[in-house]
């Protein structure tokens, strides 16, 4: 079975990224189709280029998830999460984050976000303490569900 990471799409928008690293990540998002060695090693070469690029660390996580490689894309989400918290002048250790009355954008936003993603790959790795850990602080950090953590946490219930 086949999942189509970017579907239907010829050129996804990352957002701010740099050129170089847009290039990559595009002709990453066309190889994944059909060749995903390739796809890893475009990712990573973007990853190389430009580490403070966060929607490489997605794109990472993202195939190796989808391909279960779970603790491939376990890795990425950490590096992409410590990226992430100090871009946005948060403490590495997402234990010591501390709620906004308006949720942040941004490098912020991305970060809780990859928490959400770490909570599904324990999941998928069969680590439900490690998912719920996540998903406990998610209902403080971002107590709407606007980074879409309350899937993350249906499913996790449906474990049980």
């Amino acid at each position: 079975m086949s999942v189509d990471l970017f579907p239907n799409t010829d050129v996804i928008n990352f957002g701010e990224v740099s050129g170089p690293v847009n290039a990559l990540l595009q002709q990453g998002v066309i190889a994944y189709r059909k060749d995903r060695k390739r796809a890893d090693e475009l990712f990573r070469q973007a990853l190389a280029t430009a580490p403070s690029e966060l929607p490489v660390y997605f794109c990472l996580y993202k195939i190796h998830t989808y391909q279960g490689n779970l603790d491939e894309a376990e890795a990425a989400a950490r590096g992409g999460l410590i990226e992430a918290a100090t871009q946005a002048g948060w403490d590495t250790d997402w234990h010591n984050w501390v709620p906004y009355d308006l949720l942040p954008d941004g490098p912020g936003r991305f970060a809780l976000y990859t928490l959400k993603a770490l909570a599904f790959i324990h999941l998928r790795q069969n680590q439900p303490e490690l998912a719920v850990e996540k998903l406990e602080a998610l209902k403080v950090l971002d107590p709407t569900g606007a980074v879409g953590w309350p899937v993350v946490a249906a499913l996790a219930e449906g474990l049980d």
